[in-house]
């Protein structure tokens, strides 16, 4: 950490009742101490012991400012590994910019969004992957986001990295040592051992780079798509769902235009249902944009509801099925055909298309009366059936972060070459080489090898305060 500054920020949004100013760097309880008097005469903030709190007031000159209480932490137990000062103050923007002024004219400089994690990052208080799980703490707004935040914030997946990297740097330094006496034929590494390292590593990091798709619903949630054809009740099941009337319902056809989104909190998972516009042949230029947009929100979904009414002859509800699957081919989005408007037929016609249909990997079939909102419950538990988050243990290492994903990739890319190498006995040289890129990318992760751009792309979308 060269950086010599002594940083200021308000670390609360909006206005309060109570704000709290942070303040880092080698200056902190001195440049603190300038604008603070103590209510206790005699006392000297500087002379504190660490971890206490002081009420005093905050002075430009003899005027008061407000009535406040300063946290003091002294280095290296801190959040940032700095001198650090919290002053809690009450939640007026007028003094709060007041308390920021003051600090900034008595030597302090306005941080930098994130800049007090990078600071804790840079003086080893947290690795990289932990720093932005900060991030992801403070924007989780379910209880799923939450959890996989929280783990990566306590060294979950770190611990499970620097396990891996230490078992592989031990096998770098027999590797690299063997090439000291490369002209004396020795091997200090046992290359069987070595197989099965590597073999262990790779189990290792394909199952996180298979929690990525976990990871990812958890910390985004979940895009639904609400397809079909016009007045089949797709708005009338997203308002069902929601439980709320969000879209408008109407008996007139390809009523709905544009595509319409609202987001649900299902046991802790984001699920955003987009209600599409009708798909069929029109002439309407409007209705026509609206069906384009139907195809795109399609592309974006990871589950397509194919909404068809319970009385469709089964032969009508084939076809509409193949016409999407195509448009799905490839992907692995889940698609579940809902029969809807069942309370207007018989419950012997409801059973005939679901036994009649053959569904194939990642499709399901449900009946349900989006009007009557009877079996939307039994929907919902579909969706979370398909999520799955049920799977996830408590001690589970998941990755969510895009970053991490690239590098697990990369690394388990670089796996394969050293398994290759050492089946087909590769030189000593090349087989070192490519073990030191597993290295390179898992060290990546955790912030052992970065460069200033990694860490500005990073930082830049934290909040100033943080």
């Amino acid at each position: 950490m060269t950086d010599t500054s002594t940083i200021c920020a308000l670390a609360t949004p909006g206005t309060g009742a109570i704000a709290v100013i942070r303040v880092s760097g080698p200056d902190a309880i001195g440049i603190t101490e300038k604008i603070f008097l103590p209510a206790a005469k005699g006392k000297i903030l500087g002379d504190q012991p660490p971890n206490t709190i002081h009420h005093g007031t905050i002075r430009d000159g003899n005027e008061v400012v407000d009535d406040v209480l300063v946290s003091l932490f002294r280095a290296p137990h801190s959040y940032t590994g700095e001198n650090s000062i919290e002053i809690s103050c009450h939640g007026s923007p007028y003094i709060e910019q007041k308390i920021l002024e003051l600090l900034v004219s008595h030597g302090a400089v306005p941080a930098k969004p994130g800049e007090f994690t990078r600071r804790a990052f840079l003086n080893g208080k947290m690795d990289l992957s932990q720093a932005e799980a900060v991030a992801d703490l403070i924007a989780a707004e379910t209880k799923g986001a939450h959890k996989v935040a929280l783990q990566q914030l306590r060294g979950g997946f770190s611990d499970r990295l620097k396990s891996l990297r230490e078992q592989l740097l031990h096998f770098i330094s027999l590797i690299e040592l063997e090439l000291d006496f490369s002209e004396e034929d020795v091997e200090f590494a046992d290359r069987k051992q070595l197989v099965g390292l590597v073999n262990e590593i790779k189990q290792l990091i394909s199952g996180l780079i298979n929690s990525f798709q976990l990871g990812n619903v958890l910390k985004n949630g979940v895009p639904v798509a609400i397809i079909g054809r016009p007045n089949v009740g797709k708005s009338t099941l997203l308002n069902a769902i929601l439980n709320e009337e969000r879209a408008i319902v109407s008996e007139i056809a390809g009523t709905t235009r544009d595509s319409i989104e609202d987001t649900i909190n299902l046991e802790g998972i984001s699920f955003r249902f987009i209600d599409t516009a009708g798909i069929r042949e029109t002439a309407d230029t409007i209705e026509n944009l609206g069906i384009r947009r139907t195809y795109q929100k399609i592309e974006q979904a990871s589950i397509v509801l194919l909404l068809t009414e319970a009385s469709d002859p089964v032969e009508t509800i084939r076809r509409t099925l193949e016409a999407i699957r195509q448009q799905l081919s490839g992907s692995d989005k889940h698609l579940v055909v809902v029969l809807n408007k069942s309370d207007r037929v018989s419950g012997k016609h409801i059973s005939t298309p679901e036994k009649a249909i053959q569904l194939r990997e990642h499709e399901h079939i449900i009946s349900l009366s989006a009007e009557k909102r009877e079996n939307i419950d039994r929907l919902t538990g579909l969706l979370l059936e398909i999520v799955n988050i049920g799977s996830l243990k408590h001690q589970d290492v998941v990755i969510s972060n895009i970053r991490h994903y690239n590098a697990l990739k990369s690394a388990s890319e670089s796996l394969e070459r050293v398994s290759e190498g050492l089946v087909s006995d590769l030189p000593t040289d090349l087989l070192a080489q490519d073990i030191r890129e597993v290295l390179h990318y898992l060290g990546e992760i955790t912030g052992e090898v970065t460069t200033d751009e990694i860490l500005g792309n990073i930082f830049k979308n934290f909040c100033i305060g943080k």
